[in-house]
């Protein structure tokens, strides 16, 4: 696919470009609007979706926002899950609370209580992820889609952790699914975006937010997207494969807790996860017995781990989410989204698991010698 490098697009004369611009004729006029490149990606992302229709976006927060935009105005009510990306968090709770959209938060696992939730008052949204950041909660899509569309609510999924290999939720029940195509759609962390696909006139409305809020993605970012698109698949195996042994292997160590992966017979939605996802995926839950101490000393242990943002990549990635993709919440929040102070979140990438082991190692170590220094005296 070329990348269409321009901001504008002629036309034979006026009236041609009055048809563009109205979308009562198809083609191009203005980047911010529509540009092959992107999309391109749109339609590829719907079509592995199973959708009828995708826009792209210049990141996933700007998918996010503009999917729920298109659906809410001031006096309605979107039922979220407690266990919801940080920003995702902050969008809901601090920005669209501003101008009038109500938002109350549930477990997304416990289905009776989202049917109190939903039914308890007119309610336009229902929201989840398939696999929460950054606990791993996984949603049952049929079942959420079901109480949603019983109470009139349109129920929308960031599909991000999974991507379209490992679930499909618009076959599911969804009306509108998201991906930040930064993460596993793209997977080599040097580009953002995002895309939303759903019915054509679902996303002709998110495409009318975007055009009229201007989270236009750029030709070459759509392109980069474009190029990681192929390997997708073989990139979602060998990413769930790692992290499964991976997971086994860290819930036999000493100093950690809890570990949470589809894969693991421990998982509380194991049997959602079965039914629904294609693999386990390449993220998982650590939290370790030392609290936040201990996190922070495994993250600056490592040394083929990179310290830094996002998932989804070639490369693993270790975070703390209290202090970086949930820096957002205070302590209550945080309880209140299962995140305990010594939780850690591994996207894992594509290198040898031996190594990753070796280097998840080195961590433990490290947070095993926080634990066991002497408390001072009077502390």
């Amino acid at each position: 696919m070329p990348i269409y490098q321009t901001a504008t697009f002629s036309s034979s004369d006026a009236e041609q470009l009055g048809a563009v611009l109205t979308a009562r004729e198809p083609g191009y006029a203005y980047s911010r609007v529509d540009n092959p490149t992107t999309a391109a990606l749109a339609s590829a992302v719907a079509e592995l979706e199973g959708a009828e229709s995708g826009y792209a976006f210049a990141s996933g927060m700007a998918a996010i926002h503009a999917a729920l935009v298109s659906l809410v105005s001031a006096g309605d009510r979107i039922v979220a899950t407690r266990a919801v990306y940080g920003s995702t968090r902050a969008l809901l709770a601090n920005v669209l609370s501003r101008f009038g959209v109500e938002v109350a938060w549930v477990d997304v696992a416990d289905i009776a209580a989202v049917e109190r939730a939903v039914a308890s008052a007119p309610t336009r949204v229902l929201y989840a992820e398939t696999i929460s950041n950054p606990m791993i909660v996984v949603a049952d899509h049929e079942a959420l889609a079901a109480v949603a569309h019983r109470h009139g609510a349109a129920y929308v999924v960031d599909n991000t952790f999974a991507s379209p290999y490992l679930c499909r939720p618009v076959e599911l029940g969804a009306d509108l699914v998201i991906e930040s195509a930064t993460k596993y759609l793209s997977g080599h962390s040097d580009v953002l975006a995002g895309v939303v696909v759903g019915s054509r006139d679902d996303v002709a409305a998110v495409r009318d937010v975007q055009i009229d809020t201007g989270g236009t993605l750029a030709p070459l970012a759509a392109f980069l997207v474009l190029r990681g698109l192929p390997t997708l698949a073989v990139r979602m195996e060998r990413h769930s494969d790692t992290a499964a042994a991976l997971a086994a292997w860290l819930e036999r160590q000493d100093g950690v807790r809890r570990v949470v992966h589809p894969s693991l017979t421990t998982h509380p939605q194991r049997a959602v996860a079965d039914r629904q996802l294609a693999r386990g995926g390449g993220m998982l839950a650590v939290e370790l017995t030392g609290g936040r101490a201990a996190g922070e000393a495994f993250i600056d242990a490592l040394t083929l781990s990179e310290r830094t943002a996002s998932l989804g990549s070639i490369h693993t990635m270790v975070v703390h989410p209290p202090s970086t993709t949930h820096r957002q919440l205070d302590d209550s929040a945080l309880r209140e989204a299962g995140i305990a102070p010594g939780a850690l979140r591994i996207s894992v990438g594509l290198e040898d698991v031996d190594d990753l082991r070796a280097d998840l190692e080195r961590g433990l170590a490290a947070a095993a010698s926080v634990r066991a220094e002497p408390v001072a005296p009077g502390r």
